[in-house]
């Protein structure tokens, strides 16, 4: 009788290691079963939610389902007023006057946003000697000159919203309301530096 090499216990080895192979690749086959599969992590394919309509004791009025974050519109449902949102009118064109009416708060809240965002290059005044032309000699357009005095407050609201030259926009930082409250104010400068020009007209 032939004894056993060790070439020979290593084909065995082989083969038996085949078999199984085979065996559990039969296995994996998808072969329907009376019987549920064995879930090693179960935790995702059993996880704890609630189902429809179902109750919590969770939450104080003992629903699953929660009501929507209050303000939240649902994709389609948006109405948007363009004049106020835009400072646009019905066909495309900037508006010539703020769809809100100043008061003394909005004034109020107007120059508060103004001396946060706008100060800083504008300067206290408008005048665009602030701090960027001072130390960086950055030319900032002056709010009261011919141009800039022209605009309607929808261009003025257009410019603090999408930005122009240099200038960012402000649309992220700044509400809706905001803006409108700063081109307000800015609009109070602007009366400010008129009158203080024709008292000085009329004094000379």
């Amino acid at each position: 009788m032939r004894e056993a090499t060790p070439a020979s216990h290593a084909n065995l080895r082989l083969v038996t290691a085949a078999l199984v192979a085979v065996l559990v690749l039969l296995g994996c086959r998808g072969m329907p079963s009376p019987y549920p599969p064995i879930h090693l992590n179960p935790n995702m394919d059993y996880q704890e939610r609630y189902d429809p309509q179902e109750a919590s004791a969770f939450f104080y009025d003992g629903m699953a389902m929660r009501q929507p974050v209050a303000g939240t519109v649902a994709r389609g449902q948006l109405v948007i007023d363009h004049r106020l949102s835009f400072g646009r009118d019905d066909e495309g064109y900037l508006l010539e006057a703020s769809p809100i009416p100043v008061t003394d708060d909005l004034l109020a809240h107007g120059q508060k946003g103004y001396t946060i965002y706008c100060q800083p290059c504008h300067d206290e005044r408008g005048t665009g000697q602030g701090i960027l032309f001072e130390r960086a000699d950055t030319p900032t357009a002056s709010l009261h000159d011919e141009l800039r005095a022209g605009y309607s407050d929808g261009r003025l609201y257009d410019i603090i919203t999408n930005g122009s030259g240099l200038m960012a926009g402000y649309r992220y930082p700044l509400g809706v309301e905001d803006r409108w409250a700063i081109v307000a104010y800015v609009r109070e400068l602007q009366e400010e530096r008129r009158t203080l020009q024709a008292e000085r007209e009329a004094r000379q």
